[in-house]
C-alpha cells in the first residue's frame, strides 16, 4: 500500500474560542474531539501516517488528550511550530506574538514528511467523502510535469458557514476543466434572508451561496515542501519594517505558483457537511452535529474504543 500521510494543523491559539485550548474540546458522546473523526475518516479512507503540527508548550497535554491513544492505531509523528522557527539569517522581532501562519506550519513538515500528504485543521470536520477523493487522487499515477502537482477539497459555501458569526472563505474560480484559477480571501461572511453575504464598509455585499470554497483541505506531493522553503524566505525578506502580523499563508502561496504558472490544482468538489469551531457558541453546534452522525450510524457511540 502507498504511504500517504494526513497532516493536522494544530498549533493555533485560537484567540476567538476564548478559554481553552478549542483544539482539545470535547465534542463526541465520549469525549472525542474533531480530530478523532478526521483521523478516523483519513484512516478509513487508506492514509497511513499521521503528522501533528502543535506548539512544543502543548505537547504534554496533546500526548495526553490525544496522542498517545492514535499512536495505537497508526504511525505518528509531532512536529513543532515555533516562533523563532526561522531559517538561517532570520531572527524573530522582539514584539512579534503572532504565528508565522499555515504556510510555516506545514513547512514544519519538512524531513519527517516524504510521502503524499494532506492538510487539514485541527478543529474542523471535513466528513468522509473529501478524505477518500483526495486519498485517490494522491496514489493514482501523474504525469510527469514541471507545474506543482496539488489537488483540494472544493466545499460548497452553504456548507461551511456559521450561526454564530463571520467566517472568511476562500472562494474559487475555476477554469472549464474544473481546474483552479484562483483563490479570492472573502471576509465576514454571514448567513442573510436571501442566502450568505459578505459584510463591508458599504454595507453586505451578496455571494453565492453554492461557490466552491477552501477550508484549508489540500493534497500536495512531498516537494511541495521544498517550494514552501524557498516561498519562506521570500515572504521574510518582503515584510515591511514593523509589521508583526503578516502571516505566511497556504492559500495565498499556492494562489502565487498558480498566477505565476508554477502549480496546477484540481478541485474535488465535495456536498459533505463542514463544521467546526471557530467561535465559543460553535461547539454547541458541533455537538449536535456529531450526535446526528452517530444516531446514523456513520461513527460509533464510543469511537475513541471502538
Amino acid at each position: 500500500m502507498k504511504k500517504t500521510t494526513l497532516v493536522i494543523m494544530a498549533a493555533g491559539m485560537g484567540s476567538r474560542f476564548g478559554e481553552g485550548i478549542k483544539q482539545l474540546a470535547p465534542v463526541g458522546p465520549s469525549g472525542e474531539i474533531i480530530m478523532d473523526y478526521s483521523i478516523h475518516d483519513a484512516l478509513e479512507a487508506g492514509f497511513n501516517k499521521i503528522v501533528f503540527i502543535i506548539r512544543k508548550d502543548l505537547e504534554k497535554e496533546f500526548r495526553e488528550i490525544i496522542g498517545n491513544r492514535i499512536e495505537k492505531l497508526t504511525e505518528v509523528s509531532y512536529v513543532f511550530q515555533e516562533l523563532d522557527d526561522l531559517p538561517a539569517g532570520f531572527e524573530k522581532p522582539e514584539e512579534r506574538t503572532k504565528p508565522w501562519g499555515t504556510g510555516q506550519a506545514v513547512l514544519c513538515c519538512k524531513g519527517v514528511v516524504k510521502e503524499p500528504f494532506v492538510v487539514i485543521n485541527a478543529d474542523d470536520y471535513y466528513g468522509k467523502d473529501p478524505f477518500v477523493k483526495i486519498h485517490d487522487y494522491l496514489v493514482k499515477d501523474h504525469e510527469a510535469q514541471k507545474e506543482e502537482d496539488i489537488c483540494m477539497a472544493g466545499f460548497v459555501l452553504k456548507n461551511t458557514l456559521s450561526d454564530n458569526g463571520g467566517v472568511t472563505r476562500g472562494i474559487c474560480h475555476l477554469d472549464e476543466n474544473g481546474k483552479l484559477n484562483g483563490i479570492c480571501e472573502t471576509f465576514h461572511i454571514v448567513k442573510t434572508p436571501d442566502g450568505a453575504g459578505s459584510e463591508t464598509d458599504e454595507g453586505i455585499i451578496p455571494v453565492d451561496m453554492d461557490s466552491l470554497v477552501s477550508m484549508n483541505m489540500w493534497g500536495f506531493q512531498p516537494e511541495f515542501l521544498d517550494t514552501l522553503e524557498e516561498g519562506f524566505v521570500s515572504f521574510l525578506k518582503e515584510i515591511p519594517e514593523g509589521d508583526l502580523k503578516k502571516e505566511y499563508l497556504l492559500p495565498t502561496k499556492v494562489d502565487q505558483l498558480l498566477k505565476a504558472g508554477k502549480a496546477s490544482v484540481t478541485v474535488l468538489s465535495t456536498d459533505s457537511q463542514w463544521f467546526g469551531v471557530t467561535y465559543q457558541e460553535d461547539r454547541a453546534t458541533v455537538v449536535e452535529e456529531i450526535r446526528k452522525l452517530v444516531e446514523q450510524g456513520l461513527y460509533s457511540a464510543d469511537l475513541i474504543n471502538a
